[in-house]
């Protein structure tokens, strides 16, 4: 449900599994999960029977919402994200349903691939994923500003996920090394890694048992930061703590 193997496996012990294929005409529960499903997923879901649970995240269903408005409303949309990653698979699929012109853009050189296309079309409409960074929106947006006759943008990166940003970077300039905790598929746990490695030493670990493959560099380090991705668990962060302390 969220991008951590502990907590899948946690829920798997209680009888939840994940799956990638759907069993035909089944009588369970369905969950959607945080980053949202297709409109083909979840049609498929209940033909085949399930009862549907969508926890899809508020911020990501919002994200969803804004980009079908934009679609609608003859805009040309650009999602700001990876395109791979699950929940801009969602806002793509929900998108395209009621019109062609959606395009995942994740950096500059993808945006200049559509350019004409842009200069072509009459209002451009700009939604991003949840977990994006900044920095990358903010590159996109300057040079959007130049080639688009009408610009719409809806700033949709989570509210949570920009407050641990600003805090990790706080964090790396005042620390010599920042251990950075959470899965590594996790978006919003390898964006914080990504945007404080330029800033100090940073260190990307899954669990405290990792720890020991960075047992010199613990040791060379005087100011030790420790932050998290939004799907990590507490108990995990306080292990590595506890296993820093012992350093």
């Amino acid at each position: 449900m969220i991008h951590n193997s502990h907590v899948i496996k946690e829920l798997e012990e209680l009888g939840i599994q994940t799956v990638d294929e759907l069993p035909c005409n089944e009588n369970g529960i369905c969950i959607i999960r945080s980053h949202g499903a297709s409109p083909e997923v979840i049609e498929e879901v209940q033909n085949k029977g399930f009862e549907i649970v969508d926890l899809t995240c508020p911020d990501v269903k919002k994200v969803q919402q804004r980009a079908v408005e934009l679609v609608k409303e003859d805009y040309l949309l650009i999602i700001v994200g990876k395109p791979e990653h699950p929940e801009v698979v969602a806002i793509n699929a929900n998108a395209k349903k009621f019109g062609d012109n959606v395009f995942v853009i994740p950096d500059i050189k993808s945006l200049k691939e559509i350019e004409n296309k842009i200069k072509e079309h009459k209002k451009t409409g700009v939604v991003v994923q949840t977990t994006q960074r900044i920095e990358v929106l903010t590159e996109i947006l300057n040079y959007l500003v130049k080639i688009s006759k009408e610009l719409k943008i809806y700033n949709t990166i989570c509210a949570s996920t920009r407050m641990r940003q600003e805090e990790a970077i706080e964090l790396a300039q005042q620390s010599d090394l920042v251990v950075v905790v959470g899965s590594k598929k996790s978006a919003n746990t390898t964006h914080l890694a990504e945007i404080i490695k330029d800033i100090t030493k940073t260190i990307h670990i899954e669990t405290d048992e990792e720890l020991e493959n960075y047992s010199q560099i613990i040791k060379n380090a005087q100011n030790i930061a420790i932050t998290a991705g939004a799907s990590t668990p507490d108990d995990i962060i306080n292990k590595v703590y506890n296993k820093l302390s012992e350093y």
